[in-house]
């Protein structure tokens, strides 16, 4: 009896010190760059990644073509000899042999070149858009993957508080068991549950290092590499939901199908002017030896015969491709605004139950959970009542960190102005089945999968199994 009065206030304590763990409040809005970590992985990540140096390349192979669009067509030089007879060379003796040297230079239609290159610069503007979607998605993996890091390690440091009560428990019933005051199925569960916690540690420790692995990868480090952090998933920053219209305009795919439309536009005027000839003038000399040299100047015209099934034809393909554009244009803006209304919908949403959680669920588990142990204390209130009340106070707090993460899914996805579903940003999974039963299901971010027979039922709002 004496070791059990010594080892309550212990029990006491340790269940005391996880109970009033106040839950993180947001952040006000602070900048990326409030946190130094995840400022260095972007950092690192969008200063020396492969796509992004490929992505630039083509920006600047697309701008090399701009000045060779604007350029004359290459001149060209003729060499001749014109001689009278087969049997000596005339040149110098009669009137009608010489040397000839010509020189030609082509001039397109008027306004050909400046839509030519028009029409290049407009290319460099649908490559730009093509680098600011490998940018954005770059920025925004670093993101999610930062966030699911906290969000594994703040499960292990919930798994490590749930392992302190439940060692003690494991004393306690031994204690009672072995003094006749208790049963033996106390101490099995107790030894139970242990026995799970080690099996969900090693599955966070996977987990923690598979994401390692995905962050190493995005900054071109060993996969093995560590990333020390110090914030909390609370301490990201959570900043204000953009208008459809801010969204719109960050929007690379529709920058993008826009500058094709305007480029398309280039090339159905530059048909219709290849309807026009184009010019090329001559000057050449003709040396006769001792004779007085002649020479010439003249000028040639294309005579755009086959315009109907050429030029025409040319024109009408390029319109078929304007109003396809133009149909891919409102595709994309329709899509958009659809999903940054989905986006602003869950934000809501889990911003909610995020309240929801600090204000009520968590205290009120909080407070179940300090009752039902005092109860147990006094020996009014069965083992399995407290295990289960110390259950439910876990998974509410796993559920709180999953409605954390998926809230700033939601905000990454809106700022990347991402066409496709939402990613999840998931976590691993705690200890006991028997969890779920105290924790409040969170809205999820992606469609429940079904569960095989025997297995828990997802708690939380990114399938975190309790």
């Amino acid at each position: 009896m004496r070791t059990l009065l010594r080892l309550a206030p212990a029990l006491v304590l340790a269940a005391s010190g996880l109970a009033q763990i106040p839950p993180p409040t947001p952040p006000s809005t602070p900048s990326a760059e409030a946190d130094p970590v995840l400022a260095a992985l972007l950092a690192e990540a969008l200063g020396k990644h492969p796509d992004l140096e490929r992505a630039d390349a083509a920006v600047r192979m697309d701008r090399e073509r701009i000045p060779q669009a604007g350029v004359l067509p290459d001149p060209s030089l003729s060499l001749g000899l014109q001689n009278d007879g087969f049997k000596e060379l005339m040149i110098g003796k009669m009137e009608t042999s010489y040397y000839s040297v010509a020189f030609t230079q082509p001039f397109p239609w008027p306004g050909k070149r400046g839509l030519r290159k028009e029409a290049a610069a407009l290319g460099v503007d649908v490559s730009q858009a093509a680098r600011s979607r490998v940018q954005m998605s770059l920025e925004a993996d670093v993101r999610r993957g930062y966030a699911a890091l906290l969000l594994v390690r703040g499960q292990q440091q919930l798994l490590a508080q749930q392992a302190v009560f439940l060692e003690q428990s494991e004393r306690l019933a031994r204690t009672r068991y072995e003094v006749g005051q208790g049963n033996q199925g106390d101490l099995l569960r107790a030894q139970l549950e242990l026995t799970r916690l080690k099996q969900a540690a090693w599955s966070l420790e996977a987990e923690e290092r598979s994401v390692l692995a995905g962050l190493n990868r995005l900054r071109q480090h060993d996969p093995a590499d560590p990333i020390p952090t110090t914030a909390a998933l609370a301490d990201l920053p959570e900043p204000a939901p953009l208008a459809p219209e801010e969204v719109e305009a960050a929007s690379p795919e529709l920058a993008g199908a826009r500058a094709s439309v305007r480029q398309t536009e280039k090339l159905v005027d530059l048909a219709k002017l290849d309807r026009r000839p184009d010019f090329a003038v001559t000057a050449g000399i003709m040396p006769r030896g001792s004779l007085e040299p002649m020479w010439q100047v003249g000028v040639s015209i294309s005579l755009p015969i086959y315009g109907r099934h050429k030029q025409q034809r040319a024109v009408a393909e390029h319109e078929h491709h304007r109003r396809g554009q133009g149909a891919e244009v409102e595709s994309v803006r329709t899509l958009l605004r659809q999903r940054t209304e989905e986006r602003s919908i869950q934000i809501q949403t889990l911003r909610r139950t995020r309240d929801l959680y600090q204000a009520g669920l968590l205290v009120q588990s909080e407070a179940t959970f300090k009752a039902v142990l005092s109860q147990y204390e006094a020996g009014r209130a069965s083992f399995l009542g407290a295990l289960e009340a110390l259950n439910g106070w876990v998974g509410d707090q796993g559920a709180y960190l999953q409605t954390l993460a998926q809230l700033q899914a939601q905000h990454i996805a809106l700022r990347e102005a991402a066409l496709g579903a939402t990613v999840p940003i998931n976590g691993g999974s705690l200890a006991s089945a028997s969890l779920s039963a105290g924790a409040a299901a969170a809205p999820s971010a992606s469609p429940s999968t079904a569960k095989a027979p025997g297995k828990a039922q997802d708690s939380g709002p990114a399938s975190m199994k309790m």
